[in-house]
């Protein structure tokens, strides 16, 4: 393909921006009902609060301005976890704090190990990669990663395909200590020795089921299996998903230490239970209809829908436009400058409605989605978890809704039932 010279803008550098934060709601505290389970031997007490863990103090100013006064559950169980060096597989619903969860405590190391990665190096020698599998959920978690570290000297970067190689270069030759990195974009830059992996304390993958499976598990492989990176017991590996299917669960020993810990909360794979579901039975010739009725129900509401290919997530958000509902699209054909410009505009709300593949599906923190809207349902039912997790996060509740044809959708009915049932018995 073409040259690629698209260039990110930089992140916000004044305070206020940095600490931007997403509200809780009015559920936030019903998080503390949920029962959490720890597999593995001896595992450390649960905080009760951030004091308790006897942070420095420049972390805690820092926690404090990004907004977080209370712990969620997958915060009181991880954080202690990873404070006591521990590997980890954290698997809470969609929404619940899981980025605060491996950031604070790997935070709190480096700042208590001190930091040696300088801009006048060649290769740079992180101390931690943390991995996700799609381009904006990786700079959200950067994004997040610049207010713990903020006034330290630990500096965290970001790099991801669909940008210019070279700015991923340029961005790690002036220091890097937390690298967040989509995997594709990860390899090239170890494969440009512009990265070395010996110094690697902290492996981190988010959204690890995805990373394990199909998609990204061989690139994961040969990150593990790269001779300059530290073996599982020389590096501390931890591993955060809403959804963690048993296949993914036992793929998951290769890169973790034997003795590593299990914290499930809630449901292994549930559902939100602050998104209230609804399934309508929608055959494909009438889906375009119900959507219009539905969508001029809601009026200006933030909402996001979901369909099953990138020419159709095109197709049905320019059908939108000419019915007057203003709508943009997101998907893996766009380039990274229109995607990056989509998610602007719909949070931004000059756009109330985008249609996603599900490049969109997983992580993203977009204030105010009331609603999820599945046009086509996913094929795994853990993808439909995480699509309707865009909504009911951080206390707020949401709705979703998803169209059921019974020809293309028969093999989610049982497991569909099953997420609905589990969240109605709670």
């Amino acid at each position: 393909g073409p040259k690629v010279t698209y260039v990110p803008p930089p992140p916000p550098y004044e305070e206020q921006a940095i600490f931007a934060r997403y509200p809780t709601g009015s559920n936030f505290d019903k998080y503390d009902e949920n029962v959490v389970e720890v597999s593995g031997l001896d595992p450390p007490a649960p905080l009760l609060s951030f004091e308790q863990a006897n942070l420095c103090p420049t972390l805690n100013v820092n926690i404090a301005k990004a907004g977080y006064s209370k712990l969620t559950p997958v915060q009181k169980y991880s954080i202690p976890i990873i404070l006591a060096g521990r590997d980890l597989m954290a698997c809470a619903q969609t929404g619940s704090g899981k980025t605060a969860a491996f950031l604070v405590p790997v935070v709190a190391h480096m700042m208590r190990d001190g930091v040696t990665a300088s801009s006048f190096k060649e290769q740079q020698e992180p101390e931690c990669i943390i991995v996700a599998p799609t381009r904006e959920l990786i700079n959200q978690i950067f994004l997040e990663a610049r207010k713990f570290v903020y006034r330290t000297c630990i500096r965290p970067v970001v790099i991801y395909g669909g940008t210019q190689t070279g700015h991923s270069i340029c961005q790690i030759m002036q220091g890097c200590n937390i690298l967040c990195a989509t995997p594709g974009r990860l390899l090239d830059i170890i494969g440009r020795k512009k990265i070395g992996l010996h110094n690697v304390k902290y492996l981190v993958l988010d959204e690890a089921d995805r990373m394990l499976d199909m998609g990204f598990g061989l690139d994961m492989k040969k990150l593990i299996s790269n001779p300059s990176m530290p073996p599982k017991d020389k590096r501390q590996t931890l591993m955060f998903s809403a959804t963690f299917p048993e296949e993914v669960q036992r793929l998951a020993g290769e890169f973790l230490k034997t003795d590593y810990l299990f914290v499930v909360v809630g449901r292994v794979g549930g559902a939100c239970s602050d998104v209230q579901q609804s399934v309508l039975q929608v055959p494909q010739y009438s889906k375009r209809d119900k959507l219009i009725e539905i969508l001029q129900s809601i009026g200006k509401e933030r909402t996001m829908v979901f369909v099953d290919t990138k020419k159709k997530a095109d197709y049905i958000a320019a059908f939108l436009c000419q019915e007057k509902i203003p709508t943009t699209s997101i998907h893996g054909d766009r380039e990274q400058r229109e995607r990056e410009l989509a998610l602007r505009d719909f949070r931004s709300g000059k756009y109330p409605v985008i249609v996603a593949t599900s490049v969109a599906a997983r992580g993203l923190n977009i204030e105010n989605v009331q609603h999820v809207i599945n046009f086509d349902l996913p094929s795994t039912i853990e993808e439909y978890v995480h699509r309707i997790g865009r909504t009911g996060r951080c206390g707020n509740p949401g709705k979703a809704i998803c169209f059921f044809d019974n020809n293309s959708d028969g093999h989610l009915a049982q497991p569909l039932v099953k997420v609905l049932s589990d969240v109605s018995f709670e």
